[in-house]
């Protein structure tokens, strides 16, 4: 059953996941620590190709499937024009300014 995104836990995952939703680039970026990080699949990859071309030129959408850790980590089922829809984990680390300094995804 999907968790509508207005009612998932932590405020930081609420608005990346609004922000990807909404393919809403300039406020996605202001979710992110300026040093921010990720790793796709176990595997770190450039922050800004990797958001690009996975999340807003592909037009990625999340319908978040459940959520753990207090609602920072997320199994959601992932889609974009390149891959289709699949299964995903999502996980995040936010830093103490609210925003958010890491996130990890992969195949779940």
């Amino acid at each position: 059953m999907t968790i509508q995104t207005a009612k998932l836990s932590d405020p930081a995952v609420r608005a990346f996941v609004a922000a990807v939703n909404s393919h809403d680039l300039d406020g996605f970026r202001a979710l992110l620590t300026p040093d921010a990080t990720m790793a796709d699949d176990g595997t770190d990859r450039d922050l800004e190709d990797w958001v690009d071309r996975e999340i807003f030129s592909s037009h990625g959408h999340m319908e978040v499937d459940n959520e753990s850790n207090g609602g920072r980590a997320l199994i959601a089922r992932y889609s974009n024009d390149t891959w289709g829809e699949m299964r995903t984990r999502w996980s995040f680390t936010v830093a103490d300014d609210g925003r958010i300094s890491r996130f990890e995804t992969g195949q779940a």
